[in-house]
């Protein structure tokens, strides 16, 4: 009688296969149930200590380096400019607190570029997006929300069918989140509002989705290359910038919340509430996820493991809290406090890694990265798919938006534009999300984002010229994309 075997042909599936007369008969099977549970015991049994540090390394040497090289590069630069700097800079809070505040901007947009580069695509329009998205904020605030005297009827007008078109194209490629975000943006346009900081923000983030929906269309539904469709738009939202503000002028963003979006501090009670939140929450969501593992017999990390990474995490939560209530700024001016930059950034990553890691919206973007015809087959609306992650990554684009015009006070007419964008995109290749789709994470944009801004404020400090920074930024980008190609390159070759 035939005995069936279990035949492992893809991650996480079994299928009946028999042995036909001659053919071998594996040890699992002449080990009955019991052997060929063994079979499988690397998906329903738990791993030591000494296991899991065996297979991180294996999986280094495998190519699956993750962050840990812009980690690495991270607490270098540090330390090098910590040496390099005599007269002490550098490592005083005030301006580490700055560089969390300078960096926060381009670093959002790079979350929301991670979304895109995980389904192979690129935008190369979300730096003069969010300098749209801005210009639009801006001009309502200065204009004492007179849209129609400010860009003239013509405008305005086409303006109003780029909005409506983007709420019937999102209807039509079933984002629905983009439907309803365009669809406030027509009513904010249309029926009007007087001059409101949170009103301006809200307009702005929603004209991102707007824009973020037509990429999206042109991409996915008429299957224009990524690359073309980004380049042009990056052009043409130059163009309409320049349209709404005028070459050589500015507008100021003369309003105390707004301004307080990347100036402002949390109160020390209000710091130590947000520790409190974000590290109670780390460690519940590492040890929920770990004891619920155990208990269905799922392979999961020692615990002590992971006790160890929770406690690595909220020691260096409060230390940094403790660092960030001293003043820091004495005898001139108290300044004290986390910066509302952080919890803006700990959200907008806490949602993003959610939607990435724990949603049937992620795994599919995940999917389509992998291998789109893949994808297409086993029943994913690739369609959809694609265009969301470009309404994710404008919006985000938006939010970015927000806080840098915040930071600088004012839009002028290159806002988003050359560095935004550059820097924008570097931040998440640096942390680790590659260029060829499939693998990455949001915190990677955090993380290459933090490597950025400390290039270009360490260099600053230097008192290094423009020319030096843009070398060095540039080079390390370079070495991020080597490493990203020679670790997958790694990674096929271990497969095999």
């Amino acid at each position: 009688m035939e005995q069936p075997t279990a035949d492992r042909s893809g991650p996480g599936t079994a299928t009946a296969k028999t042995a036909g007369p001659g053919e071998p008969v594996s040890a699992a099977e002449r080990a009955g149930p019991a052997g060929r549970l063994g079979d499988f015991g690397i998906d329903t049994t738990a791993r030591t200590t000494g296991q899991a540090i065996r297979d991180y390394f294996r999986g280094l040497r495998a190519g699956e380096l993750g962050s840990l090289p812009a980690l690495l590069g991270l607490a270098a630069l540090f330390v090098l400019f910590t040496l390099l700097d005599s007269g002490g800079t550098f490592p005083s809070l005030l301006n580490l607190a700055n560089l969390l505040q300078q960096g926060a901007g381009p670093t959002i947009i790079a979350m929301g570029l991670v979304f895109v580069l995980l389904t192979g695509e690129i935008d190369l329009s979300a730096g003069t997006a969010s300098g749209l998205a801005a210009s639009l904020m801006a001009l309502h605030l200065a204009r004492e929300g007179n849209l129609l005297g400010s860009m003239g009827v013509t405008v305005f007008v086409i303006f109003v069918l780029a909005v409506a078109a983007a709420v019937a194209l999102a209807l039509l490629l079933r984002v629905w989140f983009g439907a309803v975000l365009s669809a406030v943006a027509l009513a904010l346009i249309l029926i009007g509002f007087p001059p409101n900081p949170w009103l301006e923000m809200l307009l702005a983030l929603c004209v991102g989705t707007v824009i973020g929906c037509l990429t999206g269309f042109l991409v996915a539904k008429i299957g224009m290359p990524s690359f073309v469709v980004t380049l042009a738009l990056f052009i043409t939202w130059q163009g309409v910038i320049l349209q709404l503000i005028g070459e050589g002028g500015t507008l100021g963003l003369r309003d105390p919340v707004l301004n307080a979006v990347a100036n402002g501090n949390l109160p020390t009670l209000g710091s130590w509430l947000l520790f409190v939140v974000a590290a109670g929450g780390y460690a519940v969501v590492l040890l929920n996820r770990q004891f619920s593992r155990l208990r269905k017999g799922l392979v999961a990390q020692p615990t002590g493991l992971v006790l160890l990474k929770i406690g690595a995490v909220v020691l260096l939560a409060a230390v940094a809290t403790y660092l960030l209530t001293l003043d820091r700024s004495p005898g001139v001016i108290q300044i004290s406090g986390v910066p509302y930059v952080v919890p803006i950034v700990l959200v907008l990553l806490v949602a993003g890694t959610y939607l990435l890691d724990r949603t049937r919206f992620g795994r599919h973007v995940y999917a389509v990265g992998g291998n789109r015809e893949a994808a297409r087959r086993a029943g994913i609306d690739v369609t959809r798919i694609r265009a969301s992650v470009f309404v994710i990554a404008s919006t985000f684009a938006a939010i970015g938006a927000i806080v840098y015009s915040s930071k600088v006070g004012s839009v002028s007419p290159s806002a988003g534009g050359g560095n935004t964008l550059l820097f924008a995109v570097g931040a998440a290749v640096i942390g680790g999300t590659s260029l060829f789709g499939g693998r990455g994470r949001v915190s990677n944009a955090v993380i290459g984002g933090a490597v950025l801004a400390t290039v270009q404020n360490g260099l600053g400090l230097l008192k290094q010229p423009a020319a030096v920074v843009f070398v060095v930024t540039g080079l390390v980008l370079l070495l991020a994309a080597a490493v990203d190609v020679l670790s997958r390159r790694r990674s096929a070759v271990a497969g095999r």
